[in-house]
Parts: structure tokens; sequence; C-alpha cells
């Protein structure tokens, strides 16, 4: 396994409006982890997590390597789709993960976060403070944010968010796709922070995190 990893973060709207797109969404993670696993300049170097979110986040798997990814869970009874709630969730998660991947001694690269949702948020006047604090440049663990559309998403409340790129599925772009191609721009065009460059003997084996489906929401 190579010393240098990249923490992706693969938020899921799970919200009611989902219903009819979480198939899309499982479809694009199994392919998008056959593309990892198919890739031997990249295969061992992508950690990924999975949340979903409605009226708050939940884990639906910690930051593991992708020799497995677990599926998004169909919606709950939730109406709402808030957005702040999950990027205070995402400052908080990568801050932890970040600080246990580097006392592993691996390299890590800036984190990727990539936002998926069909429609607007339920809290306009709160999530862009939450959002600012997560991309804070100041922040050392600052992610890049990649959006996807899901159905007839707004484009405009997604433009906001995406700070690396925004993909529209209505565009005939494939989720799967989506996330391959953020995920390799990162890797070929990026190298981790040059104080943050650890022994080249590092290694992801033996890293204290553990699948987990269903958890609450919220700082662990």
């Amino acid at each position: 396994m190579g010393s240098d990893v990249l923490p992706c973060y693969v938020a899921c709207d799970v919200s009611l409006s989902m219903t009819d797109h979480i198939a899309e969404l499982n479809t694009g993670l199994r392919e998008f982890r056959g593309a990892v696993h198919g890739d031997a300049s990249i295969a061992g170097r992508v950690f990924c997590s999975v949340v979903g979110f409605g009226e708050r986040p939940r884990v639906v798997q910690s930051l593991l390597p992708m020799d497995d990814l677990a599926e998004v869970p169909g919606p709950g009874a939730c109406a709402g789709t808030n957005f702040g709630p999950v990027f205070t969730f995402l400052r908080a998660e990568i801050d932890r993960d970040v600080r246990t991947l580097e006392r592993h001694r691996l390299v890590v690269h800036r984190p990727l976060v990539f936002f998926l949702s069909d429609g607007q948020p339920t809290d306009p006047v709160t999530w862009p403070v939450a959002f600012a604090a997560l991309t804070d440049p100041a922040w050392p663990f600052h992610p890049r944010v990649v959006t996807f559309g899901v159905g007839d998403a707004d484009e405009e409340s997604l433009d906001r968010i995406g700070t690396f790129r925004t993909f529209l599925g209505r565009d005939g772009i494939r989720v799967g796709t989506a996330l391959i191609a953020s995920v390799m721009h990162v890797l070929s065009t990026s190298r981790p922070p040059a104080d943050r460059t650890l022994s080249k003997r590092g290694s992801a084996r033996g890293l204290p995190w553990k699948r987990t489906e269903g958890d609450d929401g919220g700082p662990r």
C-alpha cells in the first residue's frame, strides 16, 4: 500500500425527494469502487466515508480503504434537507480522521468532499455559515468540494457549494464517472503539504476504524 492517501467523503442527500434516485447513487458508488480497484496507480490510496443526510447527518460508513463500500440506505421519514448540519459534521469528521491518519505516519492529501443532492436546502439562512467553516482556508484540512446534482437539482445552490467542480446528472454524467474523475484529477495534480509529509514507511494497516452503518450523526 502506498504511503500517501486521499480521504474522500461522499455526502448523499437521503431526504424523501431522493426516493427515486437512491439506486442511481448506489450504482455510482459500486462503479467508483470498481474503478479504484482496477487502477493500480490509486488502489490503496483512496479512503472513503459515506454520510447520509436529510434533517441531520448520519454515518453510513466511516473512513476506510476501499476494499468495500457501504450502500446508501433508502430515505427515512424526514422531509427536510438541511445542508448546515452535514457541513458541521464533515468538519468534525475530517479533523479527527486526518489527525488519525497522520498519527499512523501516512502522507495525507487535502480531503475531497463529494456532495450529492436533488434539491434546495431547507435551512437557507444558516447553512452558509457552516459551509464557510468547512472550507475556511485558515483550517489546514479544509477540503475541496465537488457537487453532483441529481434530478432537477438547483444548479445555483450547488454552484455556491462546489469549490472544485459541479456535475449535473441531467447532462448525462454518471455518479461513478464524476467520482472517479474528481479523485483522479486530485491525485494527478496535487501533492500533500510539505509540512505534513511523513515517513514513507507509513501504512494504513491496523487503523482503528470499522464499517459503521446507520450511526447517528454528530462528532464521535
